[in-house]
This record gives structure tokens, C-alpha cells and sequence, in this order.
């Protein structure tokens, strides 16, 4: 089979965590069998739809690498939707129906109050059609076929059609609802899978009979459970959550991808540089159906530890001008993000202002006589220290950490036997005899 995929976000907002994992889950398996990823932009809400979004949308899966193979927008679609309907009203699949939603409303809450399921009634079938509004548009559920089907997450899954309302596909003014567009644009880009929250199951059981009665075969359907909060309760934080916070909060891009590859599983978390492992090692099967707990601390420690492999050229662009190899890979273990680079570039630059202890002029001043002579071509720093033990005595924290903070003004931090050559002779003398 060639694998088609789609993400297909409502440009009515950013991305956010959720969403991005359906993006993801949906690009991996596509990638995993050399198929396609496709982005469809669900742009028929016009009045919330904007252009902004789409543009940021876009923005973000290139901030992911999420390359896309192709791109749809149902606004441009129409055409296609209207050849459809209309066959669908043809043959009795669709049907108008003029219950204001006051009136839907009223015949819900007698149901439930009578013990009953709140699924309509299909009164619009044989009731004269008023003169005073338009219709809306139903599509008519088969209630002689059981709806079932595999999911890749859930496993089998049954539904009885008595028991659904046929699901308003056109509003009055005639524009579309989700479903049947959805579902006319699986079967004409050649969709074979979808992967979406499981807050679709029921929505997948009214499309798997529209499918049908376009003479379609239906894409195999995954349905993830959605994510939670850290605290183990749905959070209004993740529905805000997105790419722009994530950047701003120094995030990597591939620790995003690799937390949200395996939330769900039981598969360990771990630090990668590229989605190559990603993609080898998804598979439908190993998803729970308990919520998927998302934990912002948990993402920024593996976005360090990925930082802490990732090499020069890959980060180059980002680092401050004139840092090269050496620093990177000095610094490199001490950085949470990206940015704390220039930190460090600073220290190493200077100027600094550092205000050593009373306590520690003279051993600083021995310091400074002592850097003016050593041999700076070979471990300066360990040629320092050793003889500086030898002429006061002082051995431990109370000789390291005076000249750490005399060169650096902070009490941790790289290597000194490292750090120390890139500061270098003129700039540590400069420290030493400024204490």
C-alpha cells in the first residue's frame, strides 16, 4: 500500500502540543513506509478562518522539520464538495431538516428526562417544510449496518447506528461542517490512514458510512488518547501551549518530537538528534488508551541533554559571533538552551567585574605573578594551580575557587582546564591584577 497521511488543523489558531503530536504521529508513519504527508488547511469556517494562522501553521511545521508533500485547502474545494452532496441527495443519503436549535434543544431534554438517548428523531423526514426558513442538511445514517472497525490504537470498535443522530453535515446558509468535507477529501487525495484524538471515535463511525455511500473504502483510523497535564488532569495550559512559547522557552525542535513520539507508550523517553529513531519505531499497537501525561520539565531536561550532543555545525548559526568548535564543546555540558551560549561567551570575552574577598587579594596578586610566567601553550591551568599550591599552601575549594571566581565571576561552570585557554593569557592577567 503507498501510505497517504494528513494533518489537517482549522486555521482559526496556533498549533499547540496536541495538535503538533497528531501532526507528528501522522508524518512518522508516512515516513516509516516511504508514503506521503500531506497538509490540509480546514479553512471553511470563513468568518474565523485567517491567513495569519495558516502562515504560522506552516511556520511551525517547518520549526519541527515536518516536511509536507503536498497541501489542500478546503476553501478551494467547494466545487468537489457541492458534485458530492448533490449525489448524496440524489439518493436519499442526505436530507433537509428545519429544527431551529432552540426547538433541538427542547427535544434533547425531554429525551433525557424520559431515561432515553438524546439522538434525533428524524421528524424532518415527514414534516412539511415551513416557508419562513432554510434548511440545514442531515446525512441519513444506515440503521440496517452495524458500524465497526480496527483501530490501530483501540482495537475493535463497534457502534449501532440506532443509537447516533444523523450528523448535520450543511448549515442553512450553506456552508459546511466538518464531516462530510473530511471525508470527500480522504477519499479524493488517496488518504490511507488517519490518526487523530479519540475524541473523533464517533465522528469516525458517521464518516465510515458516508465512505460507503460514496463508494469509497475508508482509511484505517488510529485514536489517540489525549494529553493531560503533568498533574494527571486535562489542562487549559496545553491548549495554549505552542511553538512560539516552546522557542521562547529555548526549546529544541527534536525534543519536542521525540517526547510526543512516545508519550502513550511505554517505550522510554530519549535524548535523539534527528527523527531517524523516530520514525523507525512507531507503531500503533504500543499506545495505551489511558491519557498521555505532557510534562514541560520533563521536555526542557531532554531538550539539555539533546543540546548536550549535539555538535558545532549543527548549531553555528545560532551561537555568537566569532564562538568556534573549542568553546561550543567546552560550554556545550552547562547550557540548558541555546542561548545561554552568549552567557558564557561573555564570560569568556569579559569584561567582567569581578569582587574577590579580602580574604583572597594577596592569593590572587601571587596568582597573577605566577600566570605571567607559566608556559600558556600546555594546560595552563594545571601548570597554575600546582604552583600556586606549592607557593601558599592552599589546596581544595580554597584554591580553586577564588581564581574561578576571579576569571569567571560565578562559583560553577565549565571545566577551568578547558575554560582556561579560551579566556586566555592576556584576558586572565587582566582579571588576576584587577582583584
Amino acid at each position: 500500500m503507498n501510505v497517504v497521511t494528513r494533518f489537517a488543523p482549522s486555521p482559526t489558531g496556533r498549533l499547540h502540543v496536541g495538535n503538533i503530536r497528531a501532526a507528528l504521529h501522522n508524518w512518522l508513519w508516512a515516513r516509516k513506509h516511504g508514503g506521503r504527508f500531506l497538509l490540509r488547511i480546514d479553512d471553511t469556517d470563513a468568518a474565523r478562518s485567517t491567513e495569519a494562522f495558516v502562515d504560522a501553521i506552516r511556520a511551525d511545521l517547518d520549526w519541527l522539520t515536518l516536511t509536507r508533500d503536498g497541501e489542500a485547502r478546503q476553501s478551494e474545494r467547494f466545487a468537489l464538495y457541492e458534485a458530492q452532496f448533490e449525489r448524496l441527495r440524489t439518493a436519499g443519503r442526505v436530507y433537509p431538516a428545519y429544527e431551529t436549535p432552540q426547538e433541538l434543544d427542547l427535544k434533547r431534554k425531554v429525551q433525557l428526562g424520559r431515561g432515553l438517548p438524546p439522538v434525533y428523531d428524524r421528524a424532518a423526514l415527514t414534516q412539511v417544510p415551513p416557508t419562513d426558513r432554510a434548511p440545514h442538511w442531515r446525512f441519513k445514517l444506515d440503521h440496517d449496518t452495524p458500524i465497526a472497525w480496527h483501530d490501530m490504537v483501540r482495537g475493535e470498535q463497534r457502534f449501532d447506528p440506532h443509537l447516533l443522530s444523523d450528523p448535520v453535515v450543511r448549515r442553512a446558509d450553506g456552508s459546511w461542517l466538518y464531516l462530510l468535507p473530511s471525508a470527500i477529501d480522504d477519499i479524493d487525495l488517496g488518504i490511507t490512514h488517519v490518526v487523530r484524538g479519540e475524541d473523533h471515535v464517533s465522528n469516525t463511525a458517521a464518516q465510515l458510512q458516508m465512505f460507503a455511500a460514496m463508494g469509497a473504502d475508508s482509511p484505517a483510523f488510529a485514536h489517540e488518547a489525549l494529553l493531560v497535564g503533568s498533574e494527571g488532569k486535562l489542562s487549559k495550559r496545553l491548549g495554549a501551549l505552542g511553538c512560539d512559547e516552546l522557542r521562547a522557552d529555548g526549546i529544541e525542535p527534536i525534543a519536542l518530537l521525540a517526547l510526543l513520539a512516545r508519550l502513550g507508550t511505554s517505550d522510554p523517553v530519549e535524548p535523539v538528534i534527528e527523527p531517524a529513531p523516530l520514525i523507525e519505531a512507531i507503531d500503533f499497537t504500543r499506545f495505551g488508551r489511558a491519557p498521555a501525561r505532557f510534562d514541560s520539565a520533563e521536555l526542557a531536561g531532554l531538550s539539555a541533554k539533546i543540546l548536550h550532543r549535539t555538535e558545532f555545525e549543527s548549531v553555528m548559526d545560532r551561537l555568537p559571533d566569532g564562538m568556534d568548535a573549542a568553546t561550543w564543546l567546552t560550554i556545550r555540558p552547562n547550557l540548558k538552551t541555546v542561548s545561554e551560549a552568549s552567557d558564557w561567551w561573555k564570560v569568556i570575552e569579559g569584561p567582567i567585574a569581578a569582587a574577590p574577598d579580602v580574604d583572597d587579594r594577596d592569593f590572587l596578586d601571587r596568582a597573577a605573578e605566577i600566570a605571567a610566567t607559566i608556559d600558556w601553550s600546555d594546560d595552563p591551568w594545571q601548570t597554575l594551580t600546582t604552583a600556586l599550591k606549592a607557593a601558599t599552601g592552599r589546596t581544595g575549594k580554597t584554591l580553586f575557587l577564588p581564581l574561578r571566581r576571579a576569571l569567571t565571576n560565578l562559583d560553577h561552570g565549565p571545566d577551568m582546564a578547558t575554560l582556561l585557554p579560551l579566556i586566555g593569557r592576556d584576558r586572565a592577567l587582566a582579571r588576576l591584577n584587577l582583584s
